[in-house]
């Protein structure tokens, strides 16, 4: 016969003593302690110029200006739709620029 698997029922008057594998000791786990990174100051100096001034290409700006006062912009309704909902929607446009 097979003994199962799990815990035996005690007998009355059964006072044995079942051995336990002994414990091991609890060891205090270390963690090395890192030191914070620090922000370099070139970083910091990068940071400030890009924030003084908008990325903006002025002479494109300038050229789509242009085309727009002569009327030769080219103006598409269904790619300006899509576009706009591609932006709402955080897509990529499929077609290029």
């Amino acid at each position: 016969m097979v003994d199962s698997i799990g815990a035996k029922p005690s007998v009355a008057g059964d006072r044995t003593v079942a051995r336990v594998a002994a414990a091991t000791p609890a060891t205090a786990v270390q963690t090395p302690v890192r030191p914070q990174a620090s922000v370099l100051p070139e970083s910091i100096a990068l940071a400030k110029s890009m924030a003084a001034a908008p990325p903006v290409d002025a002479a494109r700006v300038a050229q789509i200006k242009k085309a727009i006062a002569s009327g030769t912009f080219p103006i598409l309704p269904a790619t300006i739709a899509d576009r706009l909902m591609a932006l709402k929607l955080s897509w990529n446009s499929n077609e290029a620029s």
